[in-house]
């Protein structure tokens, strides 16, 4: 598929819906607060195309799922990420099939009721955000075993800077001397210096 395998077509797309529903609230937060229709139709526009990709999203997250080597605890994160992706989709969706369903007929109820609806979305897409970047950067979901092996070997042999590139980038000193520069933690080991 485009040269991509299921969890690197997940991480292509998931971007790009989030931030169109979480524009989508923000739209809908102006329209009602500046009574401008320039910023519901907005909203409205953003919000369907949120809905289509972040269904694309959520499927090819199902289908990264069992692509990718994991553990546990990685399952119990995909587990929360999946619970949380589906939530979210089902608020925006739930809001998107109403606002269509009733357009000009919305009454200021039902209008206040779907802009809480779209906040509660606003919190779980972001939340699930959350979930996936741990599951990324704590815990190296979607990255193969023998490619995780290979970067921990390589970052114990450490590098070097160019003459003048070393101010540019912070590196924790060993404490003890006996203690090599370079070396790693298990993934998911938070920054720390010795």
């Amino acid at each position: 598929m485009f040269g991509y395998d299921w969890p690197r077509f997940h991480a292509a797309v998931n971007d790009f819906p989030a931030a169109l529903l979480v524009v989508t609230v923000l739209f809908d937060l102006g329209a009602w607060l500046t009574k401008r229709d320039s910023l519901k139709s907005a909203a409205l526009w953003t919000l369907w195309v949120g809905v289509i990709g972040g269904w694309i999203a959520v499927i090819a997250g199902l289908q990264a799922e069992d692509a990718i080597e994991h553990g546990e605890a990685i399952h119990e994160l995909m587990e929360v990420h999946e619970t949380l992706a589906l939530t979210t989709m089902g608020i925006f969706t739930v809001v998107l099939v109403w606002k269509l369903f009733r357009r000009s007929k919305l009454t200021g109820a039902e209008e206040t009721g779907l802009r809480v609806l779209s906040v509660a979305g606003l919190v779980t897409v972001v939340w699930t955000g959350v979930v996936g970047g741990k599951l990324m950067f704590e815990h190296g979901a979607g990255m193969p075993s023998a490619a995780m092996q290979a970067e921990m070997e390589n970052r114990e042999a450490g590098h070097h800077h160019e003459e003048g590139e070393a101010e540019e980038h912070e590196h924790a000193t060993p404490a003890d001397s006996t203690q090599r520069a370079g070396h790693t933690h298990a993934p998911g080991t938070p920054p720390h210096k010795h």
